[in-house]
């Protein structure tokens, strides 16, 4: 992605970039209609929704959709856009073009989570904004609830509710010469090490079975199958499929 020389039809490396003077006086010409200077002002902008879209580059998704929907927040954030404020465009609009991508990121999450919880993530979400900016520093959970007038517990629910999933098989570190995966910090409190001892000496002792012996344990504790259906299937009486069992089952209780 971060290669890619063309995306959604245009060609990258033929993007141009607006100076200060020209974004102010083509905003002013949007302001008043004018739908060409709005048309250049996107155009002269399409570099700093490829540079935000960069930022999501690890995360699989089709580079053309995040671009369009980056594009997408970046009209919104032309629409919005308050000339009073002495604020920069870019500083304005990379937030509004993140939030978009993001927004889109968290409806299409595998994981269906709840329009409600979804809302009260996003609520939360905006109120973080807000008071990182009054703050000018990232506010505690407790801020936040405070902020919404919400219990702490509904607050960390949510968000933990959208954020995206991982697999087991992403990497955490890589030395260039052996690459750990996420799973290989994952830790099963009922997979001990007498568990494996267990599991390797059931094998074991199947093992010493005759194949008559191992098919009857397969069909009746594999299959779920009744002795009846057992010693039809086999072609012997049900007393010998009851008998082989026992024995079986036995010899499997003496190796053990």
């Amino acid at each position: 992605m971060l290669n890619k020389v063309e995306i959604c039809g245009i060609n990258t490396a033929e993007l141009t970039v607006l100076k200060e003077g020209e974004k102010l006086e083509l905003l002013h010409r949007i302001k008043a209609g004018d739908e060409q200077a709005r048309e250049a002002f996107v155009n002269g902008n399409l570099k700093l929704v490829l540079s935000v879209v960069q930022r999501f580059a690890h995360r699989g998704e089709d580079p053309d959709d995040l671009f369009q929907i980056g594009c997408i927040g970046l009209i919104k954030a032309i629409d919005n856009f308050d000339l009073s404020q002495q604020v920069r465009f870019s500083t304005y609009a990379v937030p509004m073009i993140i939030g978009e991508i993001r927004r889109y990121l968290r409806d299409n999450n595998p994981i269906r989570v709840s329009r409600s919880m979804r809302d009260t993530a996003y609520k939360a979400l905006g109120a973080k904004e807000r008071l990182t900016a009054t703050l000018h520093r990232e506010p505690t959970v407790e801020e936040i609830s405070a902020e919404l007038g919400m219990k702490r517990e509904e607050v960390v629910i949510a968000l933990e509710a959208i954020v995206d999933p991982v697999s087991l098989f992403d990497s955490v570190y890589n030395d260039d010469s052996d690459t750990i995966y996420l799973m290989d910090q994952v830790r099963d409190i009922h997979e001990t090490e007498s568990n494996w001892v267990e599991e390797i000496s059931l094998r074991q002792a199947i093992s010493r079975l005759s194949d008559r012996e191992k098919r009857i344990l397969a069909l009746r504790f594999y299959a779920g199958k009744t002795q009846t259906e057992v010693a039809s299937e086999i072609g012997i009486s049900q007393a010998q499929v009851s008998r082989l069992e026992k024995n079986a089952l036995g010899e499997i209780k003496k190796y053990l």
